[in-house]
């Protein structure tokens, strides 16, 4: 029988490749988008006629209510969010909505249709904010620094606390930082490569970032779709971070991508105050040993190719 599985933030960029990786196994994909007046399906647009579109919103959970006992998933995946960290402190409080809230809605629409599917939440490794031991893995204390990060932390501890309570197969993917060609271009990696691109069509003269010391664990978001889609196949739920074990500061990654195109980054960055956080997470490095030892997960892509593959798509 043919499994159905239940995506939120089926258009961003991990929706969007996990999608893939669910059709190539067979299942019949639901995507969840919101009503707007403008269409931001990009990343799907070649998915056009193997995915089923349906309307809801992680702010309204009779909309929740009504599709988990339309469709009856065998697997739910949480990816929708307010995911940009920076501006979660512009609009805190929907990001809360959305972030926190949001997961205890769909949660509670599948206990109240007694479904008897799989949940996955993305859980973010901004979780850890202010780290004291690296690297971070599933035991590493919570010390989140943003309204995104705390909204996090109460998505996570709602989805163990509904696992705990009724008996629900639910697990979080505590996942590092993931880029790709399909990473939105408001976030630096994708800021720097597509400002980087238009550079080199002569397009503009500048790039602004903010700050360039902060230190990320980057992989390959298509890696970590795979792992979240591994995480439930096991037969017990639990929590597992995905990362690389490597950290690159910002500078490094505009370092690998101008060399890769031959110019020097420092003729053409600057450093804006407005792009800077209120509360700024240092570094960040995971260790995924326990994915590694559970299902064999690791990262295929690693720092130089994952820059370089995406300076190709932008260039």
């Amino acid at each position: 029988m043919t499994r159905k599985a239940f995506i939120t933030g089926i258009t961003g960029q991990d929706g969007s490749y996990l999608a893939e990786i669910l059709l190539e196994r067979d299942y019949e994909v639901y995507g969840m988008v919101r009503r707007a007046s403008t269409f931001n399906r990009s990343r799907i647009d070649h998915l056009f006629g193997q995915i089923e579109l349906v309307y809801g919103d992680l702010g309204d959970g009779s909309s929740l209510n009504q599709l988990m006992r339309t469709i009856r998933p065998d697997e739910v995946y949480n990816l929708g969010a307010q995911s940009h960290v920076r501006v979660s402190f512009d609009i805190p409080e929907y990001t809360a909505d959305v972030v926190a809230v949001g997961t205890l809605r769909l949660l509670d629409a599948i206990r109240e249709g007694d479904l008897q599917c799989r949940f996955y939440q993305a859980s973010s490794s901004e979780m850890f904010g202010k780290v004291e031991v690296s690297p971070q893995d599933e035991e590493t204390p919570f010390h989140p620094r943003s309204p995104y990060a705390v909204g996090k932390v109460f998505g996570h501890w709602i989805t163990r606390n509904y696992r705990e309570a009724y008996g629900m197969y639910a697990v979080n993917g505590i996942l590092f930082n993931h880029e790709s060609p399909r990473r939105a271009e408001a976030f630096v990696t994708r800021k720097i490569t597509v400002g980087l691109g238009a550079i080199l069509r002569g397009e503009r003269t500048e790039l602004l970032l903010g700050n360039l010391d902060a230190k990320r664990d980057w992989g390959f978001a298509r890696d970590y779709m795979e792992g979240a889609w591994q995480m439930l196949q096991q037969d017990e739920p639990d929590d597992y971070v995905l990362a690389t074990g490597e950290s690159h500061s910002v500078q490094e990654f505009l370092e690998e991508a101008f060399t890769y195109a031959g110019l020097d980054w420092r003729h053409y960055v600057q450093t804006d105050a407005r792009y800077f956080r209120p509360a700024e997470v240092d570094v960040l490095m995971g260790d995924y040993a326990k994915a590694k030892a559970k299902f064999g997960w690791e990262p295929t892509v690693r720092f130089q190719e994952l820059v370089r593959m995406m300076v190709d798509a932008d260039r």
